[in-house]
């Protein structure tokens, strides 16, 4: 088979080690690979690279995507699935891995019910794909918040500050909850749960009290106050899968906590440096592992079916099962962060 590889939606470390996998297992069962470049928009364009066992070596440690990657919604524009159907056909390619979260292999899904031969490999730092324990991607920025906890807290305990420190996590906190445990937040606010601000201001002025003179304050992105309605934004703008840009929470939370309990308060939004770098050893080995699963399912003939983790066994799940719903922060894990507030 000829076998097409994309990357789409944000980029993630891990998704070259997968490209690797995918290349390197898929040569020794026979197959021929091309890479699509900048996700479906790559496909809506026909603008390939060939894929051997020599373009892919090396890649294991690399950050990024050497694929490139977009948002590009090819059921947003009218006449854009008629072209990757055309591409594909034109160009002879059998069958897809698509490395993607939720918005890219939600486009897989609809594919395969439109007849194309797709497999997908869950990929996003928010852990919030359904049908799979974790995603590759997720343990390294985890690790790069943590490190940044460790060097804030340092500074903020030297000046007596508030710290509030922003995350990504757009309907679910596994980010910050996961970060916020490792780095040791002394509160943690994630999508899941609203937050009033009454209660932010009582464990900052407690921990003052009881003779702490900093406090680090762990949000997602998404987190809600409850007397809002919506996400806290700067920019209504919408991307090609109707998501709003996110970010501000972590301002908003400073200027609030500063208000109102005069206490000193600064804010820090991670961001993209959560996404950049070489994967931890974790998601180098886990990224292997999906992409070796990923061409043996289309090796074996198993389309509309993702590479997915169950405790320590990778096995194969319904692209269609896998999208569309959103994995959250469950109680108990929450509840595990909510011994260490205040």
């Amino acid at each position: 088979m000829r076998v097409g590889i994309l990357t789409g939606g944000g980029d993630c470390p891990g998704l070259n080690a997968v490209i690797r996998a995918v290349v390197k297992r898929g040569t020794q069962l026979g197959h021929t690979f091309v890479g699509i470049k900048d996700g479906w928009r790559g496909l809506i364009s026909a603008n390939y690279v060939d894929l051997d066992t020599a373009a892919v070596a090396g890649l294991l440690a690399r950050g990024g995507t050497i694929l490139g990657t977009s948002r590009t919604n090819p059921f947003k524009k009218d006449g854009d699935v008629e072209k990757v159907l055309a591409n594909l056909k034109k160009d002879k390619i059998d069958a897809l891995v698509c490395i993607g979260g939720d918005d890219t292999l939600g486009v897989a899904s609809k594919l395969f019910d439109m007849g194309i031969k797709t497999v997908g490999v869950p990929k996003t730092i928010d852990n919030d794909l359904s049908c799979t324990d974790f995603t590759f991607g997720f343990d390294t920025a985890i690790s790069i918040v943590c490190e940044a906890m460790d060097r804030l807290r340092t500074t903020t305990e030297a000046h007596h500050r508030v710290m509030v420190v922003e995350v990504m996590g757009r309907h679910a906190g596994w980010i910050a909850v996961y970060g916020g445990l490792a780095g040791g937040a002394d509160l943690i606010l994630i999508p899941e749960e609203p937050f009033g601000m009454d209660e932010v201001c009582r464990v900052v002025q407690g921990r003052k009290q009881g003779g702490f003179n900093y406090s680090i304050i762990m949000v997602a992105e998404g987190a809600m106050p409850k007397q809002t309605e919506g996400f806290v934004t700067k920019d209504s703008t919408v991307d090609a899968f109707g998501h709003v840009k996110l970010g501000g929470i972590g301002e908003m939370l400073a200027k609030e906590i500063e208000k109102r309990t005069s206490l000193e308060t600064r804010h820090v939004v991670l961001g993209h440096l959560q996404r950049g770098g070489s994967p931890t050893a974790h998601d180098r080995i886990l990224a292997t592992r999906y992409g070796v699963k990923a061409i043996e399912l289309v090796h074996e003939g198993k389309f509309g079916r993702m590479a997915a983790l169950n405790g320590n066994k990778v096995v194969d799940a319904s692209l269609k099962d896998s999208t569309g719903k959103t994995k959250t922060v469950d109680k108990e894990t929450y509840e595990v962060a909510k011994v260490f507030f205040g």
